[in-house]
């Protein structure tokens, strides 16, 4: 039985969706706020880019294809978003400020679009970590 012949549950696919939309609205944001609508005053702009979108291009095929390992370890990536605009929000102000809000939007749905997603088609599909007690080898106690 294949990944994708294993029926979706509407709450996954939402959660999916939802990864998704927080996925794509920061993958659009990020060059269109450091390019064109608020440009940093220090510095190049083709390196703050690059420093802000290369990670968003590392789960790109996986958040299409909507692989729940790739939603999973996407939301270490996210983490660096959140804190970015947290630290806009608190030292900036008008148009900065609404990106950033912006942003946190994005990056807080697709936190919890990844992590829901992740832990739902996981356990459709029969994916578990096992625990530590019956890990097959680990055989001395602590």
């Amino acid at each position: 039985m294949t990944h994708s012949s294993v029926a979706m549950a509407s709450s996954t696919r939402l959660y999916l969706w939802l990864g998704r939309l927080g996925f794509s609205g920061l993958f659009l944001l990020i060059p269109l706020w450091v390019l064109w609508l608020a440009p940093p005053e220090l510095g190049s702009a083709k390196v703050l880019l690059a420093l802000l979108w290369t990670p968003l291009w590392f789960p790109l095929w996986g958040m299409i294809t909507g692989k729940a390992y790739t939603f999973a370890w996407a939301n270490f990536i996210v983490m660096l978003y959140m804190i970015h605009s947290l630290t806009h929000l608190w030292v900036s102000s008008g148009t900065e400020f609404y990106l950033a809000l912006l942003e946190l939007l994005f990056s807080c749905l697709m936190f919890v679009g990844c992590t829901y997603y992740a832990r739902n088609r996981g356990r459709e599909l029969g994916l578990k970590i096992p625990k530590l007690k019956d890990d097959p080898i680990r055989t001395v106690k602590d």
